[in-house]
C-alpha cells in the first residue's frame, strides 16, 4: 500500500516539475491519519500529503489558496490529485516554534528570541483571522462551517464522557447540561465573524528562514478571535510562564486593535471563557488517549492542564452562574481516583529514538536532562540499499547490527549506566527517567537500541516503560 502511494506521489511530482524524484522520505507520524513524504529531486524539495478524507483535503486546499492570496504565510500548493488523495505543498523544513522554544528555553525563562517569535506568530494570527479570511467559502470547512452551538457542545460532551467519567467525581447530569448551555450562550455572545484556526499551537507554527508559517488549519471555520489566542498561550506542552502569557495577550490585543475596534475589557472577559472551553476540550482528548488508552505522555499533559485551570478559574466570572461545573472543576485536583492514576508509584522510563537532524527530544516530564546516547559511530545500515526502507525493528537490520562487535560493547555499557540510574531512581522514589538514542536518520541504529533497552528494562525492573520513535518507525 505504502509503495503504491509513493509511486503516485512520485508520478504527480514528475508531472509538476518535470524532474525524477531522487529521494522519497516518509515523515514522522502526526496525530492525524494523514501521511507525509518529503520528495527531493535535483532542483526541488516538496512535501507530499496523502489523506483519504477528501472533505478535509478540499477544505485545506481552499483555505490555503485564500490565505496565500491574502498574503498570509502558509505553504504554497504546487499540485493536487484529488482522485488519489494527494497534494504537493511547499517544504518549510522541520523546525516548529515548539522545537525552537524547547531548544532555547531554560526552565521557565523564555529568551527574547522566543518571545519575539511568539509575537510574530500572534501578529500573523490576527492578520489571518481578520483580513486573511476574506473570500473564504465557509461551506467548504469541515466538519462544521462555524464554531457554533453544536461544535461547542461536542467539545463539552467529549470532556464529560472521555475525561470526567474517569475521575470518579459525582455530578448531576441535568445540572451539568444546564451549565453547558449557559457557557455556550455566553461564548456565542462574542463576535464570531472571523476565521478560527481551531488547532493553533506552537507545533503547527513552522520557523522557515526566521519567519513564521502556519500549517494544519484544515479544521478551521468561522468563529471568535479569542479561541485561537487562548489555544496557543495555554498549550500544555509549551508550558508558557504566566507573565509571558500576559505580555503576549496584551501584544495580540494591541495588534488586532490596530485592525478593528476592540473593547479590551470585554475581549478579556470572553477570552477567559474561551480558555475554559479549550482546556476542557483538551482534557477530553487527554482523557481518551491517556486514561482510556493508557498513553503516559497524555496522562502527564493532564497535569499541565490542571495547573492552567487552577491559575485561571477564579478569573472566569461566568462560572459563578454555573454552580455544578464550577464545583466539578474545583474538585478535580482532589479526586482520589484521579490522583491514584496520576500519582503512580512506579518509575516511568521514557525511551526515545531520534534523528540528530531534528535535535535531541524535549523531556515532557519537565525534569530536563536524562541520558543521551549517540549511535552514529556504529556502521549505518541505512547506507546499504537493501536496508534503506527498513528500520531497527526489522529482522534484517537487527541481524546486521548484531553481527557487529561494537553493537554488543556499546549496549553492555548502556546497560550498566541505565541500570545504575534506574536502581537509584527507584530507591529515591523518583517518577521519571529519560533515555534517548540518536542516529543520523532516527530509523535504524537508534530504533534498534531503543527497542533493545526497552525489552531489557521490562525484563529486569519493576518500571513502566514508554517507548517513542520520534521518526514514526
Amino acid at each position: 500500500m505504502q509503495n503504491n502511494i509513493k509511486f503516485k506521489t512520485a508520478d504527480l511530482f514528475y508531472k509538476t516539475f518535470n524532474e525524477e524524484s531522487k529521494i522519497i522520505e516518509k515523515l514522522p507520524i502526526s496525530g492525524s491519519a494523514r501521511t507525509y513524504f518529503r520528495i527531493k529531486s535535483k532542483n526541488y524539495s516538496v512535501i507530499a500529503t496523502y489523506n483519504t478524507d477528501k472533505k478535509e483535503n478540499l477544505a485545506f486546499l481552499h483555505l490555503s489558496k485564500i490565505f496565500k492570496q491574502n498574503s498570509i504565510n502558509v505553504p504554497e500548493i504546487y499540485a493536487e490529485d484529488i482522485d488519489n488523495n494527494i497534494y504537493l505543498q511547499e517544504d518549510l523544513g522541520d523546525e516548529t516554534l515548539f522545537d525552537r522554544t524547547q531548544k532555547l528555553r531554560n526552565a521557565d525563562i523564555f529568551p527574547d528570541e522566543i518571545i519575539n517569535l511568539y509575537k510574530k506568530a500572534i501578529e500573523q494570527l490576527a492578520e489571518l483571522q481578520i483580513r486573511g479570511c476574506k473570500g473564504i467559502d465557509y461551506s467548504v470547512c469541515y466538519p462544521r462551517a462555524a464554531f457554533d452551538r453544536q461544535s461547542i457542545m461536542w467539545d463539552l460532551n467529549y470532556f464529560k464522557y472521555n475525561f470526567l467519567k474517569y475521575t470518579g467525581i459525582q455530578f448531576d447530569e441535568q445540572l451539568l447540561e444546564n451549565d453547558f448551555n449557559t457557557l455556550i450562550d455566553f461564548l456565542l455572545k462574542a463576535e464570531t465573524d472571523f476565521f478560527l484556526f481551531r488547532d493553533f499551537k506552537s507545533l503547527n507554527i513552522m520557523i522557515h528562514e526566521n519567519e513564521v508559517y502556519f500549517i494544519d488549519y484544515q479544521g478551521g471555520r468561522k468563529g471568535a478571535l479569542q479561541y485561537d489566542i487562548a489555544s496557543v498561550l495555554y498549550e500544555a506542552k509549551a508550558n508558557i510562564p504566566e507573565d509571558i502569557k500576559s505580555e503576549l495577550l496584551k501584544h495580540y490585543i494591541d495588534y488586532a486593535g490596530q485592525i478593528i475596534d476592540i473593547n479590551k475589557r470585554e475581549f478579556t472577559e470572553f477570552y477567559r471563557a474561551y480558555i475554559l472551553i479549550r482546556i476542557m476540550q483538551a482534557m477530553g482528548t487527554y482523557g481518551y488517549r491517556g486514561l482510556f488508552e493508557k498513553k503516559q505522555h497524555y496522562i502527564d499533559s493532564i497535569l499541565f492542564r490542571l495547573k492552567n485551570l487552577k491559575n485561571i478559574i477564579s478569573d472566569i466570572n461566568i462560572l459563578d452562574k454555573m454552580s455544578e461545573l464550577k464545583r466539578i472543576l474545583k474538585e478535580l485536583p482532589q479526586s482520589e481516583k484521579f490522583n491514584n492514576i496520576l500519582q503512580k508509584d512506579k518509575l516511568t522510563v521514557t525511551i526515545k529514538s531520534f534523528s540528530y537532524k531534528r535535535g535531541i527530544p524535549y523531556d515532557n516530564s519537565g525534569n530536563g536532562g536524562g541520558h543521551v546516547f549517540d549511535c552514529r559511530f556504529i556502521n549505518n545500515p541505512g547506507k546499504i540499499e537493501k536496508y534503506k526502507s527498513l528500520c531497527g525493528k526489522d529482522k534484517e537490520v537487527i541481524d546486521y547490527l548484531e553481527n557487529l562487535k561494537e553493537t554488543h560493547q556499546f549496549f553492555n555499557s548502556i546497560k550498566q549506566i541505565v541500570s545504575a540510574s534506574t536502581e537509584k531512581y527507584i530507591s529515591r522514589k523518583f517518577k521519571n527517567l529519560s533515555v534517548n538514542f540518536g542516529c543520523t536518520g532516527g530509523q535504524h541504529r537508534s530504533v534498534y537500541f531503543a527497542e533493545r533497552l526497552s525489552g531489557y528494562l521490562k525484563d529486569n525492573f519493576e518500571v513502566d516503560v514508554v517507548l517513542v520513535h520520534t521518526e514514526g518507525f
